[in-house]
């Protein structure tokens, strides 16, 4: 009998999160045979992300690194989650997005975000200062005419005509600008899961539909690990839940360390509060206690899709995590698609 779990996708975007002691370019390629094995356990995509000048994280030209992941591949869908569009000229992006397409056909996806440097040094250096709403939509709409017509007899080859299905990251009024523009709407619970679930039904009501793109389509990204205790699990959330604590007091997001150094490093009260934050709203445990949450969640928000972001120092672990999901609620689905 079909649950709701098996009738969703399952999906990872992956940061390529750099471990204390490791290199960025070990760091990307361990994306990369992630990826090859995201595709074996019968993960719908694999998305991978845009961020600059982090000592944490090797991720820094996902267009690239699609590729490079996309010629390893076979089946599995390859995108962007994403690409941070005030970072590039729109022309550009249609450019590169066409060439991905027109290499590896019908197994790439554009996912599209608004945010900018993590600090006002990067900002600087990619070119531009903070952009507001109407700067983002102008770039938008200029960058999704680039995949149909050509704009005052500007062509963006080899994009034209291509179908590059476009996906909008839910920060601030994403979700409303998704609706409008007629595209699917990747969400994380960052203000709390009533919040979120508010944004998706607003979505959902004022979503218009566009070419190509009819109905209203969500994924929910979650941070989700599995072990074989929730004790265990908890655990595998600590480094990042320092790291993210370390970047808001110190501005600078760093490589991720081992629990037990963590447990070694002094906190101010303010770091410990963040610390505590960022250990909420994850989905771990066992099997026992994430797939009840899991369908609680896809209950909860109509999710078409589920989008998995785990990071943790420990790689053996999280690639166990995300085998023992996939084995949980995607064999299940394809046995019966059988």
């Amino acid at each position: 009998m079909s649950t709701p779990l098996t009738q969703t996708r399952f999906s990872i975007l992956d940061r390529s999160r750099v471990r204390q002691g490791q290199s960025h370019p070990e760091a990307l390629r361990e994306t990369v045979e992630f990826a090859r094995l995201a595709e074996r356990w019968g993960y719908h995509r694999f998305w991978v992300s845009e961020h600059h000048s982090v000592p944490g994280v090797a991720g820094s030209a996902p267009t690239v690194l699609a590729a490079a992941i996309a010629a390893v591949t076979d089946r599995i869908r390859i995108g962007t989650g994403g690409v941070m569009l005030p970072n590039h000229q729109p022309l550009v992006v249609a450019e590169q997005f066409g060439t991905l397409e027109s290499l590896f056909p019908g197994r790439i996806d554009m996912g599209l975000g608004r945010s900018v440097g993590f600090t006002d040094g990067v900002r600087r250096a990619l070119g531009h200062g903070k952009q507001d709403a109407g700067d983002f939509d102008a770039q938008l709409t200029e960058l999704l005419d680039y995949l149909s017509v050509g704009r005052a007899g500007v062509h963006a080859w080899p994009a034209e005509g291509l179908t590059v299905p476009a996906f909008l990251l839910a920060v601030g009024s994403g979700a409303e600008r998704a609706a409008r523009f007629g595209l699917p709407l990747v969400i994380v619970a960052a203000g709390g899961e009533d919040a979120m679930v508010a944004a998706i039904e607003q979505y959902r009501t004022d979503f218009r539909p566009a070419p190509g793109r009819e109905e209203p389509y969500v994924i929910v990204s979650a941070s989700v690990v599995l072990a074989d205790s929730r004790e265990q699990a908890h655990r595998l959330l600590l480094p990042e839940a320092w790291s993210a604590a370390y970047s808001r007091t110190r501005g600078e997001f760093p490589p991720l360390i081992s629990p037990a150094q963590i447990a070694r490093e002094p906190m101010t009260d303010r770091q410990r509060g963040l610390f505590e934050e960022s250990l909420r709203g994850h989905i771990h445990g066992t099997e026992d206690t994430v797939l009840p949450e899991l369908e609680r969640l896809v209950a909860r928000t109509g999710a078409e899709e589920i989008l998995v972001h785990t990071s943790t120092f420990d790689r053996a672990a999280r690639l166990e995590s995300h085998r023992r999901l996939a084995e949980a609620v995607i064999a299940p689905a394809i046995a019966g698609a059988r």
